[in-house]
């Protein structure tokens, strides 16, 4: 196939590698969990590995102590250091431009425009898959979906390579009794997954639930985030914890999340980039794939709370 213009391959890979950063920015900030997973460039970026390493603390050092002049000082060797392993998993999204789009579009302002409508739509379609794994639990599509909350904040499973129900320090705080939401309900997950100032910094919930939430405040207590409204998205104030709802949430559910210790890795030689634009001998096209290979991983689970089984 003869192209319509002949820098159509160079055009096309130009303008998609520019709008990398926009749209990696565009699919991770537009939803509330991974817009606080996001903040601050939290994102952790390795070039490698056979798999994701999290390295854990779960116990204190005993040889932590006073003495006395000559005193004897303890030398035991400590445990109480681990390490969560996960998995990468790999994400794409491929763009396709056909023969006739190319051959309609021939100048150049018309071929980056299509292309930008070709990248919009995948953006759209990256964000609300990707939001849907994160609240999932990681078995969708055969196992190769990413990890998300139904299996890194709950309680009994193994995380990691480690089994909550063997290891009490890795489990997830959770309160499993079906019941309409109480302040009480929330008062005290919130205590229980909170140790000093480091306590829950997101709760996320479901609208319904979000809206028994705010029927339950007093109409002077209802105080949002500023910083959190600013980019955009509704939302209350539990102690100093911005309350949000996400459609993918599942229902009846109410996380407490320390995002502190919630961490979404990325191969930096692989993350949103694309290939070139390749027009496969029988087919009137041209495609592209946009990759990501990474996870969402956790470092500690104690401080990862839900209330599940809620109504309003």
């Amino acid at each position: 196939m003869v192209a319509a213009n002949s820098n159509f391959d160079n055009l096309l890979t130009t303008t998609l590698a520019n709008y990398r950063s926009t749209l990696t920015d565009n699919v991770f900030t537009a939803r509330p969990l991974t817009y606080k997973l996001m903040e601050g460039g939290r994102i952790r970026m390795l070039n490698g590995g056979t798999k994701i390493v999290e390295p854990l603390i779960y116990g204190q050092n005993s040889t932590v102590g006073s003495y006395s002049g000559y005193e004897t000082l303890s030398l035991t060797p400590q445990e109480g250091i681990s390490a969560a392993e996960f998995e990468w998993k790999q994400y794409a999204a491929s763009i396709a431009i056909s023969g006739i789009e190319e051959a309609k579009n021939n100048g150049e302002q018309e071929i980056i425009n299509l292309l930008e409508a070709k990248i919009m739509q995948a953006e759209e379609s990256m964000r609300e898959s990707f939001n849907q794994m994160f609240f999932a639990d990681g078995t969708g599509n055969s196992n190769k979906d990413w990890n998300g909350l139904g299996n890194l904040v709950e309680s009994g499973n193994t995380v990691g390579g480690i089994n909550s129900s063997t290891y009490s320090w890795w489990a997830s705080k959770e309160e499993n009794t079906s019941a309409a939401l109480t302040l009480a309900q929330m008062s005290s997950l919130y205590n229980s997954v909170s140790v000093g100032n480091d306590h829950p910094d997101l709760l996320l919930t479901t609208q319904t639930l979000f809206e028994k939430y705010e029927a339950l405040l007093q109409p002077q207590l209802r105080y949002t985030d500023t910083k959190t409204a600013d980019a955009g998205f509704q939302n209350l104030l539990f102690k100093a914890a911005p309350v949000m709802y996400d459609v993918h949430c599942t229902a009846g559910v109410f996380y407490m999340l320390n995002s502190k210790y919630l961490t979404l890795v990325g191969h930096s030689g692989k993350w949103f980039s694309q290939t070139s634009f390749i027009s496969p001998e029988d087919v009137d096209a041209r495609y592209a794939l946009i990759m990501c290979y990474g996870n969402l991983t956790v470092r500690n689970r104690a401080k990862q709370g839900k209330l599940t089984a809620k109504t309003a």
